[in-house]
């Protein structure tokens, strides 16, 4: 009896692990970056975020929905995905690009700070 009730607590944390990582991976960016977010709007429809980074600038790993970033100011960003991969992408002042919904993590690898507005589009109810 000892041995199931053992087993049952191993499922039982099982299932509280695999259910807190999923949270973690799904953090909002303003949660886990208060520092460099500022929300500007947020209604049923979508959600504005202000992003502002300094050279060195690390945003943890957080999730978006499906969303356009614009770039108000020009910089070079390091992103890596939840599966690890890494990307290096350099963008100019006015540049703007669309993105499906994704866990990331951000890193200002420029000289400059950054400056980015991202708009998160909501799921019409």
């Amino acid at each position: 009896m000892a041995k199931i009730a053992q087993y049952s607590l191993k499922c039982a944390l099982l299932v509280v692990a695999v259910a807190c990582a999923g949270n973690v991976l799904a953090q909002d960016m303003t949660k886990v970056a208060p520092k460099n977010t500022r929300v500007l709007l947020d209604n049923d429809q979508v959600r504005v975020i202000e992003v502002s980074t300094k050279p060195g600038d690390k945003l943890p790993m957080h999730s978006h929905p499906a969303n356009v970033v614009y770039f108000v100011t020009g910089g070079k960003t390091k992103t890596v995905t939840v599966d690890g991969k890494t990307t290096e992408t350099e963008h100019k002042a006015g540049d703007t690009v669309w993105s499906e919904a994704i866990t990331h993590s951000n890193e200002n690898i420029g000289s400059t700070p950054t400056k980015a507005l991202v708009i998160e589009l909501k799921t019409a109810k």
